[in-house]
């Protein structure tokens, strides 16, 4: 079994995963072809085709694969240890095809599902009200069947469980996710540790320019030579991307925990960043553009 650090292996996603160690990653954040078919889903958005990938299978056939995958990552995946794991629902003739249905055929434990609010559809017609949403699941492997796990810092718990951000634009990958939100998962659940970030669909590289930039190391696979070149350009000029990364973690401060809120006798309502309390300030004297 190999323990690779800060390198991408070319690769089927399924079949390098068994050749990592047990127990070796920290945290991993991926999204996987989501078998759209490589179908036209509206004008506003191209055929999804990758580059040495076809995105065709049956939805049986599917659905048995990322349990595979699943399974395989809830191996090499430290007790206590995260997957972070971004899907959407889907329709085809009718029929709604929802993650859930396969994430909990799979060993580890649903922590939480987070919403993320693209702010765009792809598809604007109007079969169904414009779907601008996608899925994140925080997917836990428990230490001694403890499926609660450790406590967030009240910094990051308090950026709530809806998450609001546009796609990544001119990136060459048909369906890249911002550098926001690896940079959130990374900050959020391993806070200045020492750890092994692993995206097992790593395409253009964000969720390892991610880790790179905030001190961890880092573990890509993808099948495809094209994006494993792009990412490695992004990873060698990642100093490019660390406004972004700092623009992230402003968001992450809190003035007084809920505890010592509590202690003091204070309020112990909602937390509120400071950009919160601006922006409830100028709507209350008319300042707030919208």
């Amino acid at each position: 079994m190999n323990k690779p650090i800060n390198e991408i292996i070319q690769g089927n996603t399924l079949d390098v995963l068994k050749t990592i160690e047990s127990n070796f990653i920290d945290l991993s954040i991926t999204s996987p072809p989501y078998n759209k078919q490589e179908k036209q889903k509206g004008w506003l958005v191209k055929n999804v085709k990758y580059d040495k990938f076809r995105d065709v299978l049956s939805e049986d056939e599917y659905q048995e694969e990322q349990i595979k995958v699943l399974n395989e990552l809830y191996r090499i995946t430290k007790p206590g240890g995260s997957l972070f794991y971004n899907h959407k629902i889907r329709w085809d003739i009718g029929q709604m095809y929802h993650p859930f249905s396969w994430l909990e055929k799979s060993l580890w434990t649903i922590r939480q599902e987070i919403i993320w609010d693209r702010m765009i559809a792809a598809n604007i017609r109007g079969w169904r009200f414009w779907q601008v949403d996608e899925r994140i699941y925080w997917l836990y492997k428990p230490i001694n069947n403890n499926k609660i796990g450790e406590e967030l810092e009240s910094r990051h718990a308090l950026l709530t469980s809806i998450w609001r951000f546009s796609p990544e634009r001119n990136n060459p990958h048909p369906a890249p996710f911002p550098i926001t939100l690896p940079v959130r998962i990374i900050s959020s659940i391993l806070n200045d540790n020492d750890a092994i970030v692993l995206d097992p669909y790593s395409g253009s590289g964000t969720t390892l320019v991610a880790a790179q930039l905030l001190g961890k190391k880092y573990l890509g696979i993808d099948i495809s030579e094209e994006y494993i070149q792009y990412s490695n350009n992004r990873l060698l000029n990642s100093v490019l991307e660390k406004k972004e990364v700092e623009k992230e973690l402003e968001k992450h401060l809190v003035q007084k925990t809920f505890k010592q809120r509590k202690t003091n006798g204070e309020n112990v309502g909602k937390f509120q960043t400071n950009i919160q309390k601006e922006e409830k300030i100028k709507f209350a004297t008319g300042k707030l553009d919208f």
